[in-house]
């Protein structure tokens, strides 16, 4: 009989290894885009997504091989411990506000952006119905939610997860947490509505265009609601309004004499987002400033204008 040396046992646990990792690499990779899409809707930019997945990747690593080979479920385990590490960061956003630079807005997203789209369901009836991929109006509304609130909903009634996981992950009740995505979902609604059809929106959005590019005051004042408000985001990084800008001539003045300011050398162009027809305005092929129109009852109640650079990465890819 021939001493066994050892090499087979050797190159099998190598194999296996191998197999190993190459089964944690497909599982991570394939959770990625929703791990994207959950936390962007949980935090609102697109670079404090990457930081909570990467977090999330991080914990994954950190554990021991058989910690890892210990979890049934990894996507599931992915999607319980990314949601934990948004809420922790939701929880300590309004001191990181208060540093903030004028006013915050979420980040708009561009029409192409499709790690962020709703991911499939049964659509239950207590679900609110969403755009396919997440609209600046939404974000804007799930802001004034507690983080609490944000968190069960948006696992809830985006990505159907059952109360029983999203207590865990909160760290109260099942019944608690049925009631803060009521909360949630009954806030959402009221905020929302009103809100235009999209053939509505984009109609009072090209009337908006037609009467900015002619400089017609009059125009403008007439397709602004008498509540209307703007609000200008540039972190500091870019010249934006400090404070909103309220009523239909003070924002119809705003608009016109920016467009004014900036003259030949800017360009706009019209996209298809989740918010309907979206104006993006660039100087020398480069997106500066993106400007989402809410509209209700055909007239436009809120402007909101995104200058800050880095909530602008994508429009720029």
């Amino acid at each position: 009989m021939t001493p066994h040396d050892g090499t087979t046992d050797g190159r099998d646990a190598a194999a296996s290894g191998a197999a190993r990792d190459a089964f944690d690499a497909t599982t991570l990779d394939a959770e990625r885009g929703m791990l994207m899409s959950l936390a962007y809707r949980m935090l609102g930019m697109v670079a404090d997504a990457e930081d909570a997945v990467q977090e999330t990747y991080a914990r994954w690593y950190r554990m021991t091989e058989g910690e890892r080979d210990a979890i049934e479920n990894p996507a599931a385990w992915l999607t319980r411990v990314a949601s934990r590490v948004c809420l922790d960061q939701l929880a300590s956003a309004r001191a990181r506000r208060e540093r903030y630079v004028g006013e915050w807005l979420p980040e708009p997203l561009p029409g192409g952006a499709g790690m962020f789209a709703t991911p499939p369901s049964s659509d239950p009836l207590d679900r609110v119905t969403l755009d396919e991929s997440v609209s600046t109006a939404l974000l804007v509304v799930l802001e004034s939610l507690t983080p609490a609130e944000r968190v069960a909903f948006v696992l809830h009634d985006v990505f159907a997860m059952p109360f029983a996981e999203i207590a865990e992950i909160v760290g109260r009740s099942p019944d608690a947490c049925r009631q803060l995505a009521s909360t949630a979902r009954r806030h959402v609604r009221e905020r929302r509505e009103g809100a235009a059809t999209r053939e509505q929106h984009d109609a009072v959005v090209q009337a908006f265009i037609a009467a900015a590019g002619e400089g017609d005051l009059q125009g403008l004042v007439a397709l602004l609601d008498p509540e209307v408000v703007l609000v200008s985001d540039g972190g500091g990084l870019a010249s934006a309004a400090r404070r909103p800008v309220l009523g239909p001539d003070h924002v119809s003045r705003y608009v016109l004499g920016q467009l004014e300011k900036r003259g030949q050398a800017m360009t706009m162009s019209v996209h298809e987002t989740a918010d309907g027809l979206t104006l993006a305005f660039a100087e020398d092929g480069v997106v500066d400033s993106v400007a989402v129109l809410d509209v209700r009852d055909d007239r436009i109640t809120r402007i909101w204008i995104m200058r800050n650079p880095e909530k602008l990465r994508l429009w720029n890819a």
